[in-house]
């Protein structure tokens, strides 16, 4: 079991764009979105994944992740999915051999764009880029198996 820690942040421009070193097409949808627990399949370009996620401890939480056949993750996005989200993440360096995941959403939340730092330790600093606004870090609504439910 892995322990993934990420803090969240919404973003105030596209400016990340422009430092950003590569960029995936997600799509993503759960099989259980419980607040315990989530379980969640991903397409992520040619990648696959099937991952379970435990309660959040403040940005902390449980996770352990597979890589699944893509087949089977376009098959099960399409039949057994409660919810699914379209989106583009963005990488950008953070320095210290961190990165900055930016995600872009498509479809009904176009609006949203977030951005993450997953860290090796809860107490981790680092610098906020420009493009880094207000911490969402635990905020249920900017969850991504929350926005798979919204309409």
């Amino acid at each position: 079991m892995a322990k993934e820690i990420e803090r969240k942040f919404l973003v105030l421009d596209d400016s990340y764009k422009t430092a950003a070193i590569a960029k995936t097409h997600i799509r993503q949808g759960y099989l259980c979105t419980r607040p315990e627990g989530t379980v969640r399949v991903r397409l992520a370009g040619n990648e696959a994944f099937m991952t379970i996620k435990g309660i959040n401890q403040g940005c902390t939480r449980d996770e352990w992740e597979y890589s699944i056949p893509e087949a089977d993750a376009a098959d099960i996005l399409e039949r057994c999915c409660t919810g699914c989200i379209d989106k583009t993440r963005w990488i950008v360096p953070a320095g210290d051999g961190l990165n900055w995941e930016i995600d872009e959403f498509h479809g009904r939340h176009s609006s949203l764009v977030i951005a993450e730092l997953e860290l090796p330790h809860p107490d981790c600093t680092f610098e906020l880029p420009g493009f880094v606004g207000k911490e969402v870090t635990g905020d249920p609504q900017y969850y991504n198996s929350v926005l798979s439910q919204q309409g």
